[in-house]
């Protein structure tokens, strides 16, 4: 019999791949493949400034951690996070996920929803314990109020919430200079919407009886790298020309606002063949989702350890609900809002 797989349809809104595009109100948008690679590389692409605040206030996080930080601090800001990735074993963080995902389970009657008790939660938590956060389950109640002002341009009452919860985890951090714990905060909130996303997109797509059909032996890795491909929980990346510049036949000139476009660039059939076929173990490399160069990802290999744990189980124990999904509003997350499961 021929396993058969889910047909993931390009998201709402998501461009074709083209040439580099302009309007005058949004700037540039970048969605071929070779072109979105490219601009991650390139230095006159940078990442747009951000403005700083006092100590300890959701400005002064997105002023001091590596995300947001321009050139002369990335290198330094960015060790940081990688130093503090690197003791962590990706087995033991998928083991930790698929625990805390039993517990939930177990404790959950026949249903639950997997954006509210899982997606967020069970990553935040894995990740804080292992990065030495003293109240875990607090840290992770705590970095999803900060996520959701984490963008600059938000409404002013998140942000006042935010504040108070960066005093919260800079209080469960573990101990060192300023720096040091602000980009291991950093490194939660950058892991809670994207690995929430991907979970409740993989949930979504691959759980039965949204699909019956996948076989034993495909692996919950394989599967997630097509669902980041295909329905990517981080749409696209913006940056902004420091200098002028040629991508794609088009010239940039200094100063132009970019939106470098995941969504497309992942379906593109100059880097993929059959594009918008799911393919679990598709040879080669070119996935976008996390980026690349030197502002890739530090933690890639972690996240999908920890979405693999929760959907190892979510595969063994539970069927999707046939409600309708729906997301929440973001301009370049793609975040379920809900996502209810039948636990067996």
């Amino acid at each position: 019999m021929t396993d058969t797989w889910p047909v993931i349809a390009p998201a709402p809104g998501a461009p074709t791949c083209a040439p580099p595009s302009f309007e005058p109100e949004r700037g540039w948008t970048v969605t071929r493949h070779a072109d979105v690679r490219a601009a991650l590389i390139h230095p006159a692409f940078q990442v747009p400034a951000v403005d700083a605040g006092p100590p300890g206030t959701l400005a002064w996080l997105r002023g001091t951690v590596s995300r947001f930080s321009p050139p002369r601090h990335h290198a330094q800001r960015r060790a940081i996070v990688v130093t503090a990735l690197t003791p962590l074993d990706p087995a033991d963080l998928r083991h930790d996920a698929a625990r805390l995902t039993v517990a939930v389970l177990d404790r959950a009657g026949d249903r639950v929803d997997v954006m509210r008790e899982l997606a967020r939660p069970v990553p935040l938590r894995a990740l804080a314990d292992r990065l030495g956060f003293a109240d875990p389950a607090a840290a992770g109640t705590a970095v999803v109020v900060v996520a959701a002002a984490y963008h600059p341009g938000v409404d002013p009452v998140l942000t006042a919430r935010a504040d108070r919860a960066v005093s919260t985890l800079l209080a469960l951090a573990p101990e060192g200079p300023p720096e040091v714990r602000a980009n291991l905060v950093g490194l939660l909130v950058q892991a809670c919407d994207a690995t929430a996303g991907l979970i409740g997109a993989a949930a979504h797509h691959l759980l039965p009886p949204a699909v019956r059909r996948t076989p034993v032996s495909a692996e919950t890795a394989d599967l997630l790298a097509e669902v980041l491909r295909l329905d990517p929980p981080v749409r696209a990346t913006r940056r902004v020309t420091v200098d002028e510049v040629r991508l794609g036949g088009r010239d940039l000139p200094a100063g132009s606002p970019v939106l470098l476009r995941f969504d497309a660039a992942n379906r593109d059939p100059q880097a993929f063949s059959e594009p918008a076929t799911f393919q679990p173990g598709r040879p080669g490399a070119g996935l976008l989702t996390f980026g690349t160069g030197e502002r890739g990802c530090p933690g890639d290999r972690h996240a999908l350890a920890l979405a693999t744990g929760v959907l190892d189980v979510l595969r063994e124990r539970c069927r999707r609900t046939p409600t309708p999904l729906h997301h929440e509003p973001h301009p370049t997350l793609r975040v379920p809002t809900n996502l209810e499961v039948s636990v067996r």
